[in-house]
């Protein structure tokens, strides 16, 4: 399988994991993906974040949503300090903490297919700022029921940071995003018919677009290739089938794997380890392997 850079894999073991950082080494980052959702309140810089094809232009207190298994990276202006708060959110506890009604991971479902960025009004500002001003503080407390507290406000955040998704603010500064249209329908695509014929050929015949055109925009736009595109995102959907039950061979057919013995092979590349065994490994607690980014 034809592999990018920089992707980076793997489990979040805890509940969330919350870091504040600041750069100013003239660092770029790749295009990457994480399993689980991530959110990202920028602070300062002249950064421009891509999300699956998406360019979002940054003001500070911008609030980024970044579904897990999306692709994305910071564009970052040289000679510029970057401060941003990083939170990597485990699905598991939202989901432990919201219900039916209240579905902590609503921002992220709709940030899959509308926009990933929530810009705050002055009154949101003035209510985020100390949740998470105390919550890094909590984080940090070894003090008797801090991490109950720093859990207490984490969810607190959540709810609020969902009501201002479902009703952002009036008289906000318009939200700056660029993106090719033309590939963004490429990308729902692919992601909607993960099991079908995804070939170049194919996409080039659906979209009428020259085959070497597409694959050129589809580069520039996402930092993948459209072949390892689709792989990934097959191996991505194959290995969350077998963490909810599927049997390796179920979540290879359904995600369009033909050839199971390349599937093996595929798989085992990616992650480090057959479908089997991953299988097995999800019942058990899985190391935390990764760095943080932007």
């Amino acid at each position: 399988m034809e592999k990018e850079p920089g992707i980076k894999r793997g489990y979040l073991e805890d509940d969330f994991k919350f870091f504040h950082l600041k750069d100013r080494n003239n660092i770029q980052f790749e295009h990457h993906y994480h399993d689980f959702n991530k959110i990202i309140i920028f602070l300062l810089g002249d950064v421009i974040y891509n999300i699956e094809g998406k360019n979002y232009k940054l003001k500070p207190w911008d609030v980024l949503f970044v579904p897990g298994n999306q692709v994305h990276k910071p564009i970052i202006a040289p000679d510029r300090d970057y401060e941003r708060i990083v939170i990597w959110i485990n699905n598991r506890f939202l989901e432990e903490h919201g219900n039916y009604d209240n579905d902590l991971l609503t921002c992220f479902n709709l940030a899959r297919e509308k926009k990933h960025l929530v810009r705050l009004g002055a009154n949101s500002l003035n209510n985020i700022k100390p949740i998470l001003g105390n919550l890094e503080k909590e984080l940090k407390n070894v003090t008797f029921g801090s991490g109950i507290l720093a859990n207490a406000l984490f969810v607190q955040f959540m709810v609020y940071i969902n009501r201002l998704y479902l009703k952002p603010d009036k008289q906000v500064e318009d939200i700056e995003v660029e993106f090719d249209e033309q590939i963004q329908k490429v990308i729902h695509f692919i992601n909607a018919n993960l099991s079908g014929d995804l070939s170049i050929a194919t996409l080039s015949e659906r979209f009428y677009i020259n085959k070497y055109y597409l694959m050129h925009k589809f580069k520039a736009n996402t930092g993948f290739s459209i072949h390892s595109y689709v792989n990934n995102k097959r191996l991505q959907k194959s290995a969350a089938l077998i963490k909810a039950g599927k049997s390796p061979s179920d979540a290879a057919g359904e995600c369009g794997f033909n050839d199971y013995s390349s599937f093996v092979r595929t798989f085992s590349k990616m992650y480090g380890m057959s479908p089997r065994k991953y299988s097995k490994s999800t019942l058990e607690h899985p190391i935390n392997s990764f760095q943080v980014e932007g």
